[in-house]
């Protein structure tokens, strides 16, 4: 597993904001809600994830020092807005009515379900799929689903399923 070192900056800055957003959303409800713990395991794609039931957001290392300050303007509350809503409605959609309007009533952060940061460079595992028209490059999770039975993808192209070509990973 990689580690990637942040540098003691950037993770003050991350704290910064959360407790800054925290603090408002404590004043706006007039709540008193605890400090999230925070890790930096994060992987794949994902910017960040609200772990609810150990009440943790975890943030993606290399997401977070390619982008750094729009990271922490947008994934850090993005994510405590999971955990504040989940404290305060209990289960709901995860970005449904309760979460939009925490992001954007409470916590003053336009509500955007995903990122747009560039991915091109992150680290990512593939497998070669076929199907009757040309080749795909599936990622590790699309694989493991089609090779557990739970899904199968077909090509947008010619409509056929795409089948694995070989067992090599690229």
């Amino acid at each position: 597993m990689n580690t990637y070192r942040i540098p003691i900056a950037l993770q003050q800055a991350v704290m910064r904001c959360l407790r800054e957003k925290l603090a408002q959303a404590n004043a706006r409800l007039n709540q008193s809600f605890p400090e999230p713990a925070i890790s930096w395991h994060q992987r794949g794609t994902v910017a960040g994830t609200a772990w609810l039931e150990h009440y943790e957001i975890r943030l993606n290392p290399v997401l977070l020092l390619a982008n750094q300050q729009t990271f922490i303007d947008s994934v850090v509350p993005h994510e405590l807005a999971h955990l504040l809503v989940w404290k305060r409605f209990g289960k709901t959609a995860p970005h449904g009515k309760e979460w939009r309007w925490m992001m954007e009533t409470i916590l003053d952060v336009p509500a955007q379900r995903t990122h747009c940061f560039d991915i091109s460079a992150l680290p990512r595992k593939t497998f070669l799929y076929r199907c009757a028209c040309r080749q795909h490059h599936l990622t590790i999770r699309r694989h493991n689903k089609t090779q557990r039975g739970e899904t199968e993808y077909r090509c947008t192209q010619c409509g056929q399923p795409l089948r694995l070509a070989s067992e090599k990973s690229v």
